[in-house]
């Protein structure tokens, strides 16, 4: 298992998302970090990404089980989020904060 860096607080705090019957989204950060960890109460699909939405194509993950994800390095600087949306019929929130890799 590769150990991550967790970034600066003030400049990349964790934020969370609704993941509901439709696409909750974090807010979103500016570029820098590598990665982002991502957890839930619920099972969801996740997309990461500049303007990113959540649907049924997306990546599934199982609830309280936290998954890195790659933040796209094309964004050119562009702010990106997390995005979410559960897979069921209970609602739950989601977590994302942002990681590097050392």
């Amino acid at each position: 298992m590769e150990l991550l860096n967790p970034m600066s607080q003030a400049d990349f705090p964790a934020y969370s998302a609704t993941a509901g019957a439709s696409a909750g989204n974090t807010t979103a950060w500016g570029a820098g970090p590598q990665g982002v960890v991502v957890w839930s109460e619920v099972p969801c699909y996740v997309q990461v990404g500049v303007g990113a939405v959540a649907t049924s194509a997306s990546t599934p993950i199982p609830a309280f089980t936290p998954i890195p994800f790659v933040v796209p390095l094309n964004t050119s600087g562009a702010p990106w989020r997390v995005s979410v949306i559960r897979i069921g019929s209970t609602d739950g929130t989601a977590y994302a904060k942002p990681i590097n890799k050392q």
